[in-house]
């Protein structure tokens, strides 16, 4: 088991990670309303874009927003992949808890604070924003509310899982913590969250759920058909196959 304790006192208490590939239209907005959004967040914070490998103007805007704006930082990797990007960012981090958010901001900003008090208190190790908890609300389409159930369905009846939303893209950890877990993690792409979590349960984390408001976006940039199929596999692999967690 991988031992808990409170943050340590130096850097950042909070570092919020965008990943991002070819987002030059909402990176702008996004990063502008983030950053004014965090001028009265209790937390000493920073941004950090990431950037996956993007053929637009994507990295020169980040590179930009930086210059800009204090305690916006630029991280770049040439290949895609959300998973590889996290693990870069959240492992490098000097912060004593380390997020990640989508770059669309589909989750009310209004959540950040009870994602990441019960870290910074020292009274869990991970929090994740559930779409499905009592007291959430989300305006999505069937069909992607029907994907959610489904999975979240599979992962509970073929994993044991314990929580309700493992792909909502707004999570927290404790930067100790992940520097433990995510080199266990095999997936580099949009199973790293699932990974992540079946993992730091199986390791007897404590794993806490905040309810939160969700708009999709409808110019997501997420296959999730293709998607879908990529994460069973990855369950497939979690359950039987060859890289599974003890």
């Amino acid at each position: 088991m991988i031992p808990s304790a409170p943050p340590d006192a130096a850097g950042p208490v909070v570092d919020i990670v965008v990943p991002v590939y070819n987002e030059e239209r909402d990176l702008g907005p996004s990063i502008r309303k983030l950053h004014e959004f965090l001028r009265t967040f209790p937390f000493s914070s920073v941004i950090t874009i990431a950037d996956n490998a993007s053929r637009d103007g994507t990295l020169s805007l980040a590179k930009q927003l930086s210059a800009e704006l204090p305690g916006v930082r630029v991280i770049h990797l040439d290949q895609k992949g959300r998973g590889r990007a996290l693990r870069k960012a959240w492992t490098e981090s000097e912060a004593q808890v380390v997020t990640y958010m989508d770059v669309d901001l589909s989750t009310d900003l209004k959540a950040l604070l009870p994602l990441v008090a019960p870290i910074v208190s020292g009274h869990s190790d991970l929090a994740i924003g559930s779409r499905l908890a009592r007291g959430s609300r989300t305006k999505r389409g069937l069909k992607r509310e029907f994907i959610s159930r489904a999975y979240n369905l599979v992962l509970r009846l073929s994993l044991g899982a314990g929580f309700t939303d493992a792909q909502c893209g707004f999570k927290a950890i404790r930067a100790s913590v992940a520097r433990e877990v995510i080199p266990r993690v095999l997936d580099q792409a949009w199973f790293f969250d699932t990974e992540l979590l079946i993992l730091a349960q199986r390791a007897g984390l404590r794993v806490h759920e905040v309810p939160v408001d969700w708009t999709d976006d409808p110019d997501s940039r997420v296959a999730i058909v293709r998607t879908a199929i990529d994460d069973l596999k990855g369950v497939w692999r979690l359950r039987f196959g060859r890289g599974r967690a003890s």
